[in-house]
């Protein structure tokens, strides 16, 4: 993959990402400012943009697998996930009720998180080797959020905006992988009380362990090694929920438990 922006523009791109950030308001769609801004680029702007988060005090927590599922790809027009940094400011614990008014135009997906008991470094690395060392999983919500208008993106852009990633919620229920099968176990989503939506993890790359595994060989590329006690979020399981004002959301995972989040105020924008 070729670079197409010259460093200083990847940079002012990144720049205006975490200004966009950290004001809580929306820039143009990456693609409209630079229609040749290449998958690579788009790195090196996520990059900028997390450096500057870094700059601010935040640390990195672990990573967030995107465009898991064949719908979102076919809409983004890629045939390949995607990932970004979680960082220390993110993660809120189980039943946290999180304020609309600090987020821009949030939607929230229901997934698994693998926490690593050791370092995974790939290429080379199978969804066994994950499996092996994983922690523990735990049920979660990744609250997604866009720093690009309405939403309009396409790969280049939810790439440099750090795969869209919002805030997460981590469930209080634990288990060992490899007392569940990772691949069958249904996820049901409620909202106010009510199924939204049901999944499995075959709905995640195969499994959710085929989407860490293929994270870890990308990283591994990269030279970038997971570390032990990160947190992975594995792709989203379940359709995205718009939220708003007064709206309780649960997933439970058979065999697992159950992740609770809810939300109140208004939306920034």
């Amino acid at each position: 993959m070729e670079h197409s922006l010259e460093l200083s523009r990847i940079e002012q791109l990144g720049d205006a990402l975490y200004e966009a950030f950290a004001s809580n308001s929306v820039i143009t769609p990456l693609l409209k400012q630079e229609p040749e801004i290449t998958l690579e680029d788009a790195y090196k702007v996520q990059e900028r943009f997390i450096q500057r988060r870094l700059d601010a005090g935040e640390t990195i927590v672990g990573k967030k697998i995107g465009v898991t599922s064949k719908a979102v790809q076919d809409y983004l027009g890629v045939f390949q996930p995607d990932f970004g940094q979680l960082t220390s400011n993110m993660v809120h614990e189980n039943g946290a009720r999180l304020d609309l008014g600090k987020l821009i135009q949030p939607k929230a997906e229901a997934e698994l998180a693998f926490v690593l008991k050791e370092d995974l470094v790939g290429p080379g690395i199978t969804a066994m080797d994950v499996i092996r060392a994983t922690d523990y999983v735990m049920p979660c919500f990744e609250i997604v959020d866009s720093r690009i208008k309405n939403w309009e993106i396409k790969i280049q852009d939810t790439v440099a905006d750090n795969a869209s990633c919002g805030v997460y919620v981590l469930g209080d229920a634990k288990a060992d992988p490899r007392d569940l099968d990772l691949t069958l176990a249904g996820m049901v989503l409620e909202k106010n009380g009510e199924v939204f939506s049901t999944g499995v993890g075959a709905a995640v790359q195969g499994s959710p362990a085929n989407a860490v595994a293929w994270l870890a060989n990308t990283l591994g590329e990269l030279g970038l090694p997971f570390k032990a006690g990160e947190v992975i979020l594995s792709g989203s399981q379940s359709v995205l929920v718009d939220v708003e004002d007064g709206d309780e959301l649960v997933c439970t995972v058979g065999g697992l438990g159950s992740c609770k989040v809810s939300f109140h105020g208004g939306s920034s924008q």
